[in-house]
């Protein structure tokens, strides 16, 4: 017989993967049985990231190296939904400032290489990824120079996450990059990834789930908590990944804080922990 669930306790999760099941290339004590754990319980969950290098392929791989049974579909990112997003604005002519292996999900457009775009060949859009220690002054001036020419292109942001955990410590993210562009050009960003209320309002549509019923689990306190907060969702934050003891200093208060993904499990197997106040809750 499976184990029983509260019924009053959110009806469906968004997890975070970086600095929740995984840090790197290495897991997260435990992650592997908490997650089979949730299935045990019957608890819908969704993997949503604002990772641009690796491909969602790559992702289910990942997971399954740790364990972790994943499809494609389990999986949310940005990349998918800005290539949707632009088809439907018929913006076909970009800029891609993205890691290669994301390139992939946008093979039927037409691409205009950086220094083509220094030189002054029009983009309809800029789109911006982790480009990580590939990024030099020439690729983010050739974005500027895009986006201050008539018509304005779009400036697609695959995610707003301002820094991440890796191997050798904290890195600069997407959102530096993007808040430099925006703020030379005046041009509003159009983000595809977490924060953007648009990115879990499609998570929830993945999943089915309502904004009341559901909780984002993650890292960062202001993409994760902050951003499913935004949308309606409640958010739990893990001391795990890029969690430091100040982000609870900042005028965020998550609905939650636990030690890692490993607590879930065992707390939504129990009481009620989402619709009352809790350590660090509002």
């Amino acid at each position: 017989m499976a184990p029983r669930r509260s019924p009053d306790i959110a009806d469906a999760l968004l997890i975070d993967l970086d600095g929740v099941v995984y840090r790197g290339e290495e897991l997260i004590a435990g992650a592997a049985g908490a997650i089979a754990g949730l299935d045990s319980l019957g608890v819908p969950r969704l993997f949503v990231t604002n990772t641009t290098s690796r491909t969602r392929e790559a992702l289910v791989a990942k997971l399954e190296k740790f364990g972790i049974e994943a499809r494609l579909d389990d999986i949310l990112a940005p990349a998918g939904l800005a290539a949707d997003w632009l088809a439907e604005q018929k913006k076909r002519k970009l800029l891609l400032l993205v890691p290669e292996a994301t390139t992939r999900v946008f093979a039927g457009f037409e691409k205009v290489r950086p220094a083509q775009a220094a030189k002054g060949t029009a983009v309809d859009a800029v789109l911006i990824g982790d480009l990580d220690r590939h990024w030099t002054f020439d690729l983010l001036n050739s974005a500027f120079r895009c986006l201050m020419r008539e018509p304005r292109p779009a400036l697609v942001a695959l995610g707003m996450t301002r820094y991440w955990h890796a191997p050798d410590g904290l890195r600069l993210d997407t959102a530096p990059f993007v808040a430099a562009l925006a703020h030379a050009t005046g041009v509003e960003p159009v983000v595809m990834g977490k924060p953007s209320p648009a990115f879990f309002a499609a998570a929830l549509k993945r999943l089915g789930a309502k904004a009341g019923r559901t909780a984002m689990v993650g890292d960062d306190i202001r993409a994760d908590v902050a951003g499913a907060q935004g949308a309606g969702l409640k958010g739990i934050l893990v001391r795990t990944g890029k969690f430091r003891p100040a982000d609870l200093e900042l005028g965020i208060a998550p609905d939650l804080v636990i030690d890692s993904i490993v607590d879930l499990p065992r707390l939504l197997g129990g009481s009620s922990i989402l619709g009352r106040h809790s350590e660090g809750g509002r």
